[in-house]
């Protein structure tokens, strides 16, 4: 399962709602508050310096309409105002205080060196209260020392007459500063507000997210198949029920995937101890599944075809193939031969469909049908064989017969030659059907060997003395026989057959005068029989076949020699039997040469006795 970063958690995001409510709750009160705090600390200071301005205003309105003797400098009236200003302007509060006369002079100041002076330059709000009694307040800020002053010009005035004006100029700094220390005091107080609810929503966060947690890790466990542990119940709240449920549903699940994985594995064992292969695909025909088996008979393992389409991995890209006509148990036989094997696969397809019995799949049940095959393409060889071999003698005998039955037996010089004939016949089929016996016993096993512990030296040397003294033309045997004893196990009655059928086979093909050339080799725990004749040889790609049933390298020399053509097929069934190994060797025009092996006592002694 993916990570996640803290600032992505459940409980991450409730403490940031938590203290995003608050500090939004507490930003709108603290503007509120704020607002409503500085409107106050500047009204009553306004309040407390228009009071003074009352007094100090009609005092000095007073002074100013008071009737005096004429006087150039006004002096008099000076001392009076400042007098006034003395008593009734001192403020701590307070950073200039002016008394300006309808001439535009200080007459009145809280300091001396503006006592006396003429305003040249009189700004709008003094001209404005002199010549239209406009009040004005206003707060300004010092361009050079940044202190924020409230400016006062009121005018002085009895009915329409301008006595005057008082400009006033208070520092509010200290309104300001106490504005910044409540600030300040209520800044702190929210940061250790938002530190305690941080903490609060940390508990209460931890108190909610504690069972989600414990679920998304009982899940994680669950995904890796663990369903043993549970999840705690907490409580009777919605998440108190979301816990119970889940453990309910983890309870289901165990059970689900039990059933699950004792079908997933009686299926696994099905398919492993199946001898067939099977493959199944999904519903776009790609391979899914496939066991074993399936993977040894199309030689690719399962990594290599998953995914891939079944046509593909059956080689029927190039056949025009319907795998929905395969519905009702279809099949098809496939060739997998290369040019070094014969190699056939039987595949048998069955639909799986869904509950909406719609096309969700497909299963292919294949097997090796070669030996089948070959086994019935021997079979009709061999009934073709067996009934070509019989029909000839049969043909033979049959015109025979018929010329002696319509009078020829009473030919003397003739009858005796067509019933010799037909003798022949007679025997070549008894041989035949001899020959067959013996291999249908020896294919149903039903011919045991009666093997004993044999010299091989003295026995085959008495097989070829046998050979040289019943030879009927002038072929010489040559021996190549080592003088040391070999022991071996053997079935002397079929050994001696299997050199029967070789030499007689040698001495048919050999010319006359010629040489056959019998060797005894010893090897590593066997001997090796070689018997070489100078006959025409055979060609190598027939060499396979000779062991063949039926198989003659020269068909019409062999019938006419009276061969049946199982010599070698039988002295192959022989040594097969002994635990030998039987071969030809040829070239066109030099000869054949057959070999066979037999183990030596030291190697199988112990099995067959």
């Amino acid at each position: 399962m993916k990570k996640f970063k803290f600032t992505q958690s459940i409980q991450f995001k409730l403490i940031l709602i938590m203290i995003l409510l608050l500090m939004l709750s507490i930003q709108m009160i603290g503007g509120y508050f704020a607002g409503r705090l500085q409107d106050d600390l500047e009204s009553n200071f306004s309040s407390s310096v228009n009071e003074r301005l009352k007094v100090l205003r009609y005092n000095l309105k007073e002074a100013l309409m008071e009737e005096r003797p004429e006087d150039e400098d006004g002096n008099e009236l000076r001392q009076e105002v400042q007098d006034i200003v003395n008593i009734y302007g001192r403020s701590d509060s307070y950073s200039k205080l002016q008394v300006i006369d309808r001439q535009y002079r200080i007459i009145g100041a809280d300091t001396e060196r503006d006592r006396g002076k003429i305003i040249t330059e009189a700004s709008k709000f003094i001209r404005n209260a002199i010549l239209y009694e406009e009040d004005t307040e206003t707060i300004q800020r010092d361009s050079r020392t940044g202190e924020r002053r409230l400016i006062r010009v009121v005018p002085i005035s009895n009915n329409d007459e301008r006595l005057g004006v008082i400009r006033l100029e208070a520092s509010m700094e200290e309104v300001y500063d106490q504005l910044n220390r409540i600030s300040n005091i209520f800044i702190n107080s929210t940061l250790i507000t938002i530190l305690a609810s941080a903490v609060i929503g940390i508990l209460v966060a931890r108190s909610i997210t504690k069972p989600i947690t414990e679920m998304r890790r009982q899940a994680m466990i669950m995904a890796q198949g663990d369903f043993s542990q549970k999840v705690n119940v907490y409580g009777n709240d919605e998440i108190g029920q979301l816990a119970t449920t889940f453990n309910d549903m983890s309870d289901k699940i165990r059970q689900a995937n039990h059933t699950t994985e004792e079908e997933r594995r009686k299926l696994s064992s099905v398919l492993s101890n199946m001898s067939d292969g099977v493959i199944a695909t999904n519903d776009r025909s790609e391979v899914t599944l496939m066991n074993e088996p399936a993977s040894y008979l199309i030689g690719k393992s399962f990594e290599e075809v998953k995914g891939q389409l079944i046509v593909d991995v059956l080689q029927l890209e190039e056949r025009t193939v319907d795998l929905l006509e395969f519905q009702d148990g279809g099949s098809i036989t496939i060739d997998f031969s290369d040019e070094e094997q014969f190699f056939l696969i039987k595949a048998n397809f069955s639909l799986v469909q869904d509950e909406n019995e719609q096309f969700s799949g497909l299963i292919t049940v294949i097997s090796d049908v070669t030996e089948q095959e070959k086994v019935e393409k021997e079979r009709r060889e061999f009934v073709s064989n067996v009934s070509h071999e019989l029909r000839t003698p049969l043909t033979t005998m049959r015109s025979y017969l018929e010329a002696l039955t319509e009078g020829a037996w009473e030919d003397k010089d003739i009858a005796p030659q067509f019933l010799d004939v037909t003798q022949k016949e007679t025997e070549r089929m008894i041989r035949l059907v001899n020959d067959l016996l013996q291999l249908s016993k020896m294919d149903h096993k039903e011919q045991s060997m009666q093997k004993e512990r044999v010299n091989a030296i003295p026995f085959f040397h008495n097989i070829l003395d046998r050979y040289e003294i019943n030879k009927e033309n002038s072929i010489m045997i040559e021996r190549y026989i080592p003088k040391d004893s070999i022991f071996v196990w053997m079935d002397k009655d079929k050994i001696i057959q299997v050199i029967d059928n070789i030499i007689s086979n040698a001495i048919k093909y050999s010319p006359n005068n010629g040489a056959i050339t019998f060797r005894i080799l010893k090897e590593k725990q066997r001997i090796k029989i070689t018997v070489t004749d100078q006959g025409p040889g055979i060609a190598r790609e027939k060499l396979e076949k000779v062991f063949d049933r039926f198989y003659r390298a020269d068909k019409a020399r062999s019938r006419e020699l009276g061969g049946t053509g199982l010599g070698l097929a039988i002295a192959k069934e022989i040594i097969t039997a002994h635990h030998g190994q039987i071969w030809a060797d040829s070239e066109e025009g030099k000869g054949t040469t057959i070999l066979f092996t037999l183990p030596l006592v030291n190697r199988k002694r112990g099995g067959n006795r």
